[in-house]
């Protein structure tokens, strides 16, 4: 039994993924994106094929949302930390995290320094 537990726990620990923001480098407006809050809610979008406002109003106001323009348009937003990257890095990125459909959210959680992991399954927001 105990050995049940043990494999089972290794393997919901394994299943959620990392975020190392020493190795992404996002861009706000007009500086690199550096974590400061134990936790966030990170939202990858295209702001070509969906408003930003219209998806903020399904996800939680518990923690700060931290959204990923693929689009790489470069707005200030209100109440939102709007970044984006370089195309290889949100390649890597949403290949990394298993990515299939945008818009898509995930919590994660400080796990040591600039370390997060993934502490919520991958949730696609339906805009209807």
């Amino acid at each position: 039994m105990i050995a049940a537990f043990f494999f089972y726990f290794k393997y919901k620990f394994s299943e959620y993924k990392f975020v190392d923001f020493n190795k992404i480098v996002l861009y706000s407006k007009s500086d690199i994106f550096e974590p400061k809050k134990k936790e966030y809610y990170l939202l990858i979008f295209s702001s070509r094929m969906s408003d930003l406002k219209t998806l903020i109003k399904k996800i939680p106001k518990n923690y700060p949302i931290l959204a990923i323009d693929i689009y790489q348009k470069r707005i200030n937003y209100p109440g939102i930390i709007y970044t984006t990257a370089g195309i290889n890095t949100i390649i890597k990125l949403i290949q990394y995290l298993n990515i299939y459909e945008v818009p898509v959210v995930v919590r994660i959680k400080r796990y040591h320094k600039s370390l997060y992991k993934q502490d919520s399954p991958l949730e696609v927001i339906n805009e209807k």
